[in-house]
């Protein structure tokens, strides 16, 4: 199995390449920890996409500590990496979001594979659900894609607004809508998201998406189609319109070219969306390691 991390962006709101920024006293980078619960769980090649000009960094930094333990590879995000027939707006330099970043490693990927944010903790357990799933997934009659998902109340910062998924999840545990929500904001004990200048509270147990899915690489194609339907929109945005993964994922479901099943977790998610966030994700991953889950030093 595969473990597609997306590290392609630069961490605008956070200021720097948040990615290489250790957040343990021995050194270690957020990533470490995944790969490291990754390969526990049965994943045994890292695929990292990250902007070209990043790879010498990247590799002497970050790749170089995983390349005697596991497979390594790149795959680049480029912006004019675009279908036949679609160019790029002049003058845009903003990535095409994360279903594109994911679509840059469809030439690295061949078997059932997870996707994860670069800058996110997840926990072991996120790796164990992911597995399970990914180890019957290619035997499915039809795609059986999963996502991990976190309950809202357990992502949240108290620095600014943060960017979620919002889902709808049957009885079945399976996906049914998602819907990306860019503003969200914590005011006291309550969550909202802003919309259009109006704010609409979010209940703190809503299933959220974080980035943490499960696939096969049927998705591949299903991003390729989805993506010229994008471009092809008509737009007030060029600049700055992204295509999200959950985008793809819901329009691949109502496609009827795949399921999601949908696993819940009540544990913590860990990330540095601004640089005030670090002290606290710092401090909870410290009392993982007093606590015995992870060594002082991976």
């Amino acid at each position: 199995m595969t473990l597609v991390i997306l590290a392609a962006g630069m961490g605008s709101r956070y200021g720097g390449l948040k990615q290489i920024d250790p957040i343990t006293e021995s050194g270690s980078f957020i990533i470490d920890f995944s790969v490291y619960d990754a390969i526990l769980c049965g994943f045994d090649k890292v695929v990292f996409v990250i902007n070209e000009e990043n790879l010498e960094i990247f590799r002497e930094t970050i790749g170089k500590r995983f390349e005697d333990k596991v497979r390594v590879e790149y795959a680049f995000q480029d912006l004019n990496d675009l279908p036949e027939g679609f160019s790029l707006p002049e003058g845009r330099t903003k990535p095409w979001g994360t279903a594109h970043a994911l679509l840059a490693a469809r030439s690295k990927v061949t078997d059932p594979f997870a996707v994860i944010n670069a800058d996110d903790f997840y926990g072991r357990g996120a790796y164990k659900l992911l597995a399970e799933h990914l180890s019957g997934a290619a035997d499915a009659k039809r795609p059986s894609f999963c996502m991990v998902g976190y309950r809202l109340r357990n992502t949240l910062t108290e620095n600014g607004t943060v960017s979620r998924g919002v889902c709808k999840v049957n009885r079945c545990r399976r996906l049914v809508d998602v819907v990306e929500r860019t503003k969200i904001y914590k005011d006291g004990e309550k969550a909202f998201f802003e919309e259009d200048g109006a704010s609409t509270e979010l209940a703190m147990d809503t299933v959220v998406s974080m980035n943490c899915w499960g696939f096969t690489p049927a998705i591949f194609d299903s991003i390729e189609e989805g993506f010229k339907t994008f471009l092809a929109q008509p737009t007030d945005n060029p600049m700055k319109r992204e295509y999200y993964l959950p985008f793809a994922v819901k329009e691949a479901m109502d496609a009827g070219k795949c399921t999601v099943t949908v696993y819940s977790t009540e544990d913590s998610w860990y990330g540095v969306t601004y640089k005030e966030d670090k002290e606290p994700v710092k401090a909870s991953i410290a009392k993982l390691i007093s606590d015995g889950v992870y060594p002082e030093k991976l």
